[in-house]
């Protein structure tokens, strides 16, 4: 459904609208996302730390480094990381090398969470299965475009 009938309003240009309709169907994906999320009783955040330990094949991370791979940066990484412990989805090691540091690990637990979340990354593709392989290339370019623009 097109931009205009689903807000009923008009914009004053091309470029306040691809804004708007980016923020709008960000919204969209990630209501449709939680959804899924809410079977597993876990958060958008959660979700993405856990792929990024994921990622890391057993390799330790710091708190610092997922903040900096986060998709939503402004995240208080290390209250998630502590409740996501509390779960038993992941550890957390004081850094020998260097005591301020901590490392975090996923659990076995974790990567079981992952692994029956992953049935369900078709549900994420099918949220997009209108666009064509070369439509989503494209519009993977067009956005990695509109965030070379330095503020």
């Amino acid at each position: 459904m097109r931009l205009e009938e689903e807000i009923k309003g008009k914009f004053r240009n091309e470029y306040q609208k691809v804004a708007l309709n980016i923020f709008f169907t960000s919204n969209w994906l990630s209501q449709h996302q939680k959804k899924i999320f809410k079977k597993f009783k876990v958060t958008v955040q959660q979700y993405n730390i856990l792929r990024i330990l994921r990622g890391q094949k057993g390799q330790p991370v710091t708190i610092g480094n997922i903040k900096s791979r986060m998709l939503e940066r402004e995240s208080d990484v290390s209250r998630i990381v502590d409740k996501m412990k509390q779960r038993g989805w992941v550890k957390r090691y004081s850094c020998e090398e260097d005591r301020r540091a901590t490392h975090i690990f996923i659990t076995e637990e974790g990567l079981q969470l992952l692994k029956d979340m992953d049935c369900h990354e078709a549900d994420f593709d099918k949220m997009l299965s209108t666009l064509s392989e070369e439509d989503a290339k494209q519009l993977n370019e067009l956005l990695d475009k509109i965030r070379d623009y330095k503020i």
